[in-house]
């Protein structure tokens, strides 16, 4: 497998860079589980300063709500309650577990190399007919020089359809714990050791990568800060009564004076 490594300013930037390196250096493969081709190859991509405008990139799956509910699911996790019920976990359910240890290890020693999140359950990921395990593999945080640096890892990464939103809401996580200790935001690193596009996406990628070639960056991206944030924050009561009425649909209702 090829090994690429991409580097940007912003998240776009680096995004559209690594959809490019895909598309013109990733390998047709099988991919039997999926009774499909793919385009593969091992991808790094490093964002220099992941809070830089602008943030949001025109090329991805969805609009401001599919980005905000995907938000929530991984720094609210809006969506745990459905584990036990047809999910068998959850990113959020995972990680959340562990940042008290991050906040403390960090906390202890600011140049601490153990500040790890091991969202891969191998008892679980592993088990006979899991057809399912987690494509996350590991979260690490660094504190230097003051700043917060994350560096992500995926064992599997769909780049046209999931990749961009994975960014973006580990990026607003990193925002979050870097806030929660006292720190500046660093850099984001995102490494796929699959970085693929299935072969019914593959037409997906070539609009992606005519796009990318025939505009510039400002014409396929939009500023977070002052425009798309705010379509998100108005998604967010469509997205709470989506929600709502899920839980019902999934819970069973509490007996009558249960609380």
């Amino acid at each position: 497998m090829d090994e690429i490594l991409v580097k940007g300013k912003t998240l776009p930037e680096a995004y559209h860079k690594s959809i490019l390196q895909l598309y013109t250096k990733g390998r047709i493969t099988d991919c039997p589980d999926y009774r499909q081709k793919q385009k593969e190859c091992s991808m790094t991509v490093y964002v220099e300063e992941p809070l830089a405008e602008p943030m949001i990139s025109k090329l991805f799956i969805g609009g401001f709500e599919e980005l905000e509910q995907y938000r929530q699911e991984i720094l609210d996790g809006i969506l745990d309650f459905l584990i036990g019920h047809g999910w068998d976990y959850t990113y959020h359910n995972r990680i959340e577990k562990q940042l008290p240890f991050i906040y403390r290890e960090l906390r202890r020693n600011p140049d601490s190399r153990r500040a790890v999140i091991d969202v891969r359950d191998w008892e679980h990921d592993t088990r006979e007919g899991n057809t399912s395990p987690a494509c996350l593999q590991h979260i690490q945080y660094f504190i230097r020089d003051g700043k917060l640096h994350c560096k992500i890892l995926m064992r599997s990464n769909d780049a046209p359809e999931a990749a961009f939103m994975n960014m973006f809401a580990f990026i607003m996580l990193q925002e979050r714990v870097a806030g929660n200790l006292g720190c500046k935001v660093g850099s984001y690193t995102h490494r796929a050791n699959s970085y693929h596009c299935y072969e019914k996406d593959f037409k997906l990628l070539e609009d992606y990568v005519k796009k990318i070639k025939s505009c510039s960056l400002e014409e396929l991206t939009y500023n977070y800060r002052g425009f798309f944030k705010e379509l998100m924050d108005e998604a967010k009561p469509a997205i709470a009564e989506k929600v709502a009425h899920l839980k019902e649909k999934i819970l069973p209702a509490k007996p009558a004076g249960e609380n």
